[in-house]
């Protein structure tokens, strides 16, 4: 099923989630000089423009980053949210919010000389405006390979990877159910070829709730050091949108990285409204 584009969805709440504890983790990453390759499997395009006809049909984005971006200068004292809105001000032609950064360009944006960045896209147009976009510094193309295909599967014939360290995005739109399970297996496998692999999963809250069996089964498979946070922008029964809630798994994280994207959450849950919550805590702890 190739139906699924997330330019419908850029900027909302989700992404708000994702793309902090994505800028938070590179951060912690960056601070040691030894190579990264950065992978991303579920990439979709490199930015959004917000006025494009699929972002401005739902425009969910409104509720996403625009409230984070009118609120900037009051959240100018909160350090992660105050970098993360500045790396989104480089992205903008003007001084106004007309671009969203997607995940290709929130891992790349950083790259260095001695890193390399993979980005997997199944959906043929998406992957068109992907290639047709800048993601990394000017005169680093050459660390940059962006592959038409199923990225869960080009994950695990890229690994091991040659530089010594590997970070990895998994974002499926989990319109499978299917999608859950295979994550699963993928995350196993991978994380016994490359142990100290960091890995970044988001995955939705719905209503049916078939995330939990995903969780259950990662919390039994043996690997250790798994993270959770969650976004609850209300509970299942309030929910009238479908998705209620965004969750995000670190594997490997940094140390330190829960205590920073707690700060920044923290100051942007009054955004969502009266009833967002934010629950975090080791799904597997040492």
């Amino acid at each position: 099923m190739l139906s699924y584009q997330h330019a419908y969805h850029a900027g909302n709440f989700a992404d708000v989630h994702k793309h902090l504890c994505v800028h938070a983790v590179i951060d912690h990453l960056l601070r040691k000089k030894s190579a990264i390759t950065f992978i991303d499997t579920h990439a979709g395009r490199g930015h959004y423009a917000l006025d494009a006809d699929e972002t401005a049909r739902l425009m969910e984005y409104r509720e996403g980053v625009a409230r984070l971006w009118d609120a900037r200068e009051r959240l100018s004292a909160e350090p992660l949210l105050a970098d993360w809105l500045a790396a989104i001000a480089s992205l903008q032609p003007g001084r106004r919010l007309e671009r969203y950064p997607g995940s290709p360009w929130w891992l790349g944006a950083r790259v260095r000389r001695q890193d390399r960045l993979s980005l997997f896209e199944l959906h043929p147009g998406e992957h068109r405006h992907l290639a047709d976009q800048s993601v990394v510094p000017a005169g680093l193309e050459g660390n940059l390979r962006h592959t038409h295909g199923d990225g869960l599967a080009g994950l695990m014939k890229i690994l091991p990877v040659a530089t010594p360290r590997l970070c990895v995005l998994i974002d499926p739109s989990f319109e499978r159910k299917d999608e859950y399970a295979e994550v699963v297996d993928t995350l196993v496998e991978a994380l016994h070829k490359v142990r100290h692999a960091v890995v970044m999963l988001w995955y939705p809250l719905l209503p049916a709730g078939r995330h939990q069996a995903m969780l259950d089964r990662l919390a039994a498979s043996g690997m250790r050091k798994i993270w959770r946070s969650e976004v609850r922008r209300e509970s299942p029964a309030q929910s009238s949108h479908g998705m209620y809630g965004s969750g995000m798994l670190v594997i490997n994280p940094p140390w330190g990285l829960q205590e920073r994207l707690d700060g920044a959450i923290t100051h942007w849950l009054p955004l969502l409204g009266d009833r967002a919550r934010h629950h975090a805590e080791w799904l597997v702890g040492e």
